[in-house]
C-alpha cells in the first residue's frame, strides 16, 4: 500500500468507535475528519452504470458538535465554612494533594456533547439531558427531558445523542466513569417528556424514518467488549425490537452509521484489516440490507452518500474489486487523484475532540479550531526526524520553554504509542502545560505502528515488524540527546495502554536511555494474553500482534520483545504503574505478574552488583474500580508527577502550585 493511503484509516479512525487496548474513553475519542484531513485526501472518479432512484431525502440528522465542561459535582454546594487548616509540617506534594481531592472542581475532561436539531439544542446540563431553544442555547434556559440519576447509576454522563427526523423521539446514551457499558435511553418528546425504553449494553445507535412516518431505532448490542448484533425497535403504540443480524465471526465487529445525507444507514462489518458493508434504505428500513462488497481479506472501505451517488473510500484503488447492486451508481475514491474532485466533505464528526488537539501551520501550533494554543505563547514547536537503524527516517514533535537555555540540562518527558494505526496523541492536558512552563522538554515520538505516515506506516509496526518501533524509539531517544535535548540522567519515558508494549521493552533492552518511566493501563504480557482466547478481544486483535497459538512464527517473533518475556537480570529504570482494577482490555493480572518478576529480578540483581547500588523504584497503583478509559483523577495526576520529580531529584514545589491554576482550583 502506499504511505498516502491513509486516507481510509483515518476516516474509520475518526468516524467510527475503536475497539481494542488502544481504546480511549470513546466520546472523547473522535475527531474532526472533515477539517483535520480533508487536504490529504486524494479522489478517483468512476462512473458507475445506473443512478439511485430519485427519492425524496430524510432531513439532515444533527451531529454531535463541540460543547462546554460539566460535572456532576457542580451541583453540590461549596462548602468552605467547615474546611480544616492542613497542618504546617505537610510538604508541598501532599499539601496540594489534599486539597485537589477534597475541594469541588471542574472536571477539565469531561466534554458534554451537544447535538443541533430542527430548533433546538441538546445537551447535557448537570445531571440531566436537557434542551433550549437555538438562540437561547447561552441563557441557561432550558426544559428538562430526563434526569439521569433515575437510572441509579455512579456520576452518570451522556456519551452521545441522537434525534428522531421529527423530532418524537430522542436517544441518549449513557455511561459512567467506571464502566465501558452504556445504556440507550430513548425520551419521548410531548409536554411531559417521559422515558419510553431503555436498552443496556448499546454501542451505536442511529434513527430512520419508514413509509409510515415511523420512527425506527437501529442499534448494536456490545457483550463482553464484542459488538456482534444489530436490533431495530419501534416506539409507542406498534413497539417492536428485534434483531436482524448477527456476526458470526469473533474476530470481526459490527458498527452503524448513517450517510451525512440521512438517505442510508450503512451496517459496517469489519476487524483490522477487512470490512464488508450492508445498506439499509433510510426509506424502506424493512427491506433486507443491501451488501455492498463481501469481506476480501486486506481490502478496507467505507461508504458515503450524496446526490444520488454512493462515495466509497478504500485502500484499493480498483474499481472493479466492488460490484455494486444494479440499483447503484457512484464513484469509488482511492488515494491516487485530486481531492478537488471530491464535492463534499467525506465524514462529519460523531463526537467532539478531546479539548485540545495540536495542529501545525505555517510554522505555528493551533488547537483544532484555529485558534492559536496559549502554549505557544511560552513555547518553542519543533519537527525534528531521527534514522532509525534500517535508514527509516522517523518524525517527532518537540515543545520547550522559548527562554529555555542550555537545554542538555533540562528534563524531559518521551511520549510514544506505535500501534492499531492509531496517531500519537498530543491534546492539551494540564500537566503538560505545567511541565513545559517548569522548564521540561516535552517530545512526542511518532514510531511505525501509528497512523502518522499512513496505511504502510501502521504495517510496517505490526504483526512481524513490531520491533520496527523499538528501534524507532530508541532512535529518537538517541537523537534527542544528540542534539542537545537532555541527557540520560534526566529523561522520562511515559506510554499508556499499547504503547506499554515498546516503553517496557525498551526498559528491557536500553534500560540506560531513562531514568523513570510511567506507564497506565500498560500492555506488557503480549505474549500470554494473546494465547488466551477466552478474553475479550484476543481473537479481535490477531491482526495487530500475531496468532501465538497456532503460529510458530508469530509466537517465537513475540518473545523478542514481550516486556513481561525479557525480563533479565540488569539495571533498570524507576517504573510508576497505574492499572484498574476492572480493566477488561489489558488484564490486571498481566500487569501483576509483570511487576512482581520485575521487581524478583531487580533484587536478584541488586544481590549480585553488591554494596552501593541504588535499586530502582517499581510501583503498582492499582486504581480501585475503574476500566481502561478511566476518567483522569487528580490523585493519578498529582501521583504521576510526585514520582518524576522526585526520581530526578528535582524541587516540585512550583508546579504543584501551578497545577491547582491550570486545574481550575
Amino acid at each position: 500500500m502506499q504511505q498516502k493511503t491513509k486516507l481510509f484509516l483515518q476516516a474509520l479512525k475518526y468516524s467510527i468507535p475503536h475497539l481494542g487496548k488502544c481504546m480511549q474513553k470513546q466520546h472523547l475519542n473522535h475527531y474532526n475528519f472533515a477539517d483535520h484531513y480533508y487536504n490529504r485526501i486524494k479522489l478517483k472518479k468512476y462512473h458507475l452504470t445506473k443512478c439511485l432512484q430519485n427519492k425524496p431525502k430524510i432531513s439532515e440528522l444533527a451531529r454531535n458538535i463541540p460543547s462546554r465542561s460539566f460535572s456532576c459535582k457542580d451541583l453540590q454546594p461549596v462548602k468552605q465554612e467547615n474546611e480544616k487548616p492542613l497542618p504546617e509540617n505537610m510538604d508541598a506534594f501532599e499539601k496540594v494533594r489534599t486539597k485537589l481531592e477534597t475541594q469541588p472542581q471542574e472536571e477539565y475532561e469531561i466534554i458534554n456533547v451537544e447535538v443541533k436539531h430542527g430548533g433546538f439544542v441538546y445537551y447535557q446540563e448537570g445531571c440531566c439531558l436537557v434542551r433550549s431553544k437555538d438562540e437561547e442555547a447561552d441563557n441557561d434556559n432550558y426544559e428538562v427531558l430526563f434526569n439521569l440519576e433515575e437510572l441509579k447509576l455512579d456520576q452518570p454522563f451522556i456519551d452521545c445523542i441522537r434525534v428522531a427526523p421529527d423530532e418524537k423521539y430522542v436517544a441518549a446514551k449513557i455511561r459512567t466513569e467506571d464502566s465501558e457499558a452504556s445504556t440507550c435511553v430513548i425520551i419521548k418528546l410531548s409536554d411531559q417528556p417521559v422515558m419510553e425504553a431503555s436498552f443496556p449494553n448499546v454501542s451505536s445507535f442511529e434513527w430512520v424514518k419508514d413509509e409510515e412516518d415511523e420512527d425506527v431505532l437501529f442499534y448494536t448490542f456490545q457483550r463482553n467488549l464484542r459488538c456482534h448484533d444489530v436490533y431495530r425497535a419501534t416506539f409507542g403504540d406498534n413497539k417492536r425490537n428485534e434483531r436482524f443480524y448477527t456476526e458470526k465471526d469473533p474476530s470481526y465487529f459490527v458498527f452503524l452509521y448513517l450517510t451525512k445525507d440521512s438517505r442510508f444507514l450503512t451496517i459496517n462489518i469489519m476487524n483490522k484489516t477487512t470490512s464488508e458493508v450492508w445498506l439499509i434504505d433510510g426509506l424502506s428500513p424493512w427491506d433486507p440490507p443491501v451488501l455492498i462488497q463481501k469481506r476480501i481479506h486486506g481490502v478496507l472501505y467505507y461508504v458515503e452518500h450524496r446526490d444520488d451517488e454512493l462515495y466509497i473510500l478504500t485502500n484499493v484503488g480498483e474499481p472493479t474489486e466492488f460490484k455494486l447492486p444494479p440499483w447503484a451508481c457512484g464513484f469509488i475514491m482511492d488515494t491516487n487523484s485530486d481531492p478537488k474532485n471530491c464535492p463534499f466533505q467525506l465524514c462529519s464528526p460523531i463526537r467532539p475532540p478531546k479539548y485540545y488537539t495540536y495542529k501545525f501551520a505555517e510554522g505555528k501550533l493551533f488547537e483544532e479550531t484555529g485558534h492559536e494554543d496559549p502554549i505557544t505563547k511560552t513555547s518553542r514547536v519543533l519537527r525534528l526526524e531521527a534514522k532509525s537503524k534500517d535508514g527509516k527516517l522517523v518524525p517527532m514533535t518537540v515543545f520547550h520553554k522559548t527562554d529555555s537555555e542550555d537545554l542538555q540540562k533540562k528534563p524531559l518527558l518521551v511520549h510514544v504509542y506505535g500501534a492499531y494505526g492509531m496517531d500519537l496523541k498530543m491534546n492539551f492536558r494540564p500537566e503538560r502545560r505545567v511541565l513545559v512552563d517548569d522548564g521540561w522538554i516535552l517530545a512526542y515520538c511518532h514510531v511505525r505502528g501509528g497512523g502518522e505516515l499512513g496505511l504502510q506506516w501502521h504495517a510496517d509496526g505490526r504483526l512481524t515488524k513490531k520491533l520496527n518501533g523499538l528501534a524507532d524509539l530508541e532512535a529518537c531517544i538517541k537523537t534527542l540527546h544528540g542534539q542537545g535535548f537532555s541527557q540520560p540522567s534526566l529523561t522520562t519515558l511515559t506510554a499508556f495502554s499499547a504503547g506499554g508494549v515498546l516503553a517496557g521493552a525498551l526498559c528491557n533492552s536500553n534500560p540506560e536511555l531513562v531514568r523513570a518511566v510511567t506507564l497506565e493501563a500498560p500492555f506488557l504480557d503480549v505474549l500470554n494474553t494473546m494465547m488466551d482466547t477466552t478474553l475479550p478481544l484476543t481473537l479481535e486483535e490477531l491482526e495487530e500482534w500475531g496468532n501465538p497459538s497456532s503460529d510458530e512464527k508469530h509466537k517465537n517473533y513475540i518473545k523478542r520483545y514481550c516486556p513481561y518475556q525479557n525480563i533479565k537480570p540488569q539495571h533498570y529504570p524507576s517504573i510508576h504503574i497505574t492499572a484498574y482494577e476492572n480493566d477488561e482490555r489489558v488484564p490486571l493480572k498481566g500487569i501483576v505478574s509483570y511487576t512482581e518478576k520485575l521487581k524478583e529480578t531487580i533484587a536478584e540483581h541488586a544481590k549480585d552488583t553488591g554494596e552501593g547500588y541504588q535499586t530502582p523504584n517499581i510501583i503498582l497503583d492499582i486504581q480501585p474500580g475503574g476500566n481502561h478509559v478511566i476518567e483522569d483523577s487528580h490523585k493519578k495526576i498529582t501521583a504521576q508527577i510526585k514520582f518524576l520529580y522526585e526520581e530526578l531529584g528535582l524541587d516540585s514545589t512550583s508546579v504543584f502550585e501551578d497545577l491547582k491554576k491550570y486545574l481550575k482550583f
